[in-house]
């Protein structure tokens, strides 16, 4: 673990020489911006880093020298649309991982605290769309207002999206889907809900296996979560078994959002104990690639058992 952490420090450093050595480029604005882009890249697909890192905590130190690197480079080279998916998924994640999940943990002992803290993370999560909108609209001008000014012709202005598109997609609606969520009282805010649905649709048509099922885990939560309001839990449960088979038992996050959001409403104990155990039964170290997100979800699991007893009327 201590070579780990040299290795990000290491990285982190790095980066920042970088950072300040393209920014300072002058003269010619052309081998200025091959610079910033040829580093954008470079760092923009260097998400692995994290993913795969064994230490939360350290992660969460590093991330926002990550995020406020990207930002800078943006500056630089807004119509980046790779850097504008880095920030739109980092700002997302590290909102909800770091910030959100913070705020759920300590709510019953310091309320106002937590408050804070989901304010926070609403403000992050705006951040983050503010960035997904602006990598859609590089090759479709105009989505976000289109999209507002007629939710119902939605597929039609998502038509022209394709599947490379895909990844925007969804942290786009994924950011916009969490700040709604953190602010019932934002009518404005709340209307955008049909859009959130028609992006992941479209991002599930274009491919329902992007991210080992990923997609399918936001509709497993949708529905199961409005189940006495138009969900449906019998749909939460197709996309809970179409996330698993495409996670091929390398992801924890299906078996826990599956608990929370639709064994809880159900008050279905057995099988949100059983969930919850298996999810904490997966070896994180199994799958590399998905090593941060299984600890973060089984710390999740370890929280929401230590409730049960709130959790479910016995």
């Amino acid at each position: 673990m201590a070579s780990v952490g040299r290795g990000i420090r290491f990285n982190v450093v790095r980066s920042a020489v970088l950072v300040a050595a393209v920014l300072a480029l002058a003269g010619c604005s052309g081998v200025r911006r091959l610079a910033i882009r040829s580093f954008a890249g470079a760092l923009a697909g260097g998400a692995d880093v994290y993913a795969s890192d064994d230490d939360p905590e350290l992660v969460r130190e590093a991330m926002p020298f990550g995020l406020k690197t990207i930002e800078a480079l943006l500056a630089a080279d807004p119509g980046n649309q790779g850097l504008l998916l880095a920030a739109a998924s980092g700002f997302t994640q590290y909102s909800y991982a770091f910030v959100q999940q913070d705020a759920d943990f300590i709510e019953e002992s310091d309320l106002g605290r937590a408050t804070e803290l989901r304010a926070r993370a609403r403000r992050l999560y705006l951040r983050a769309l503010g960035y997904g909108w602006q990598g859609l609209e590089v090759d479709v001008p105009g989505l976000r207002s289109r999209l507002q000014r007629d939710p119902g012709a939605a597929d039609a202005a998502l038509a022209s999206l394709e599947k490379r598109h895909v990844p925007l997609l969804y942290w786009t609606a994924s950011a916009l889907a969490a700040a709604i969520a953190l602010a019932k009282d934002d009518a404005e805010l709340s209307a955008d809900l049909p859009i959130v649905e028609a992006m992941m649709r479209r991002a599930l048509a274009l491919d329902d296996g992007w991210a080992l099922g990923a997609i399918h885990d936001f509709f497993l939560v949708y529905e199961g979560s409005r189940a006495t309001v138009g969900g449906s839990r019998d749909k939460a449960r197709q996309h809970f078994d179409r996330a698993m088979a495409l996670a091929q038992g390398k992801r924890a996050g299906p078996l826990v959002s599956f608990a929370e959001a639709v064994d809880v409403g159900a008050q279905d104990r057995a099988d949100f104990e059983r969930l919850l155990h298996q999810a904490l039964a997966l070896d994180p170290d199994a799958a590399p690639g998905q090593r941060l997100a299984n600890l973060i979800a089984q710390r999740r699991a370890r929280w929401l058992l230590g409730r049960i007893d709130e959790l479910f009327i016995q």
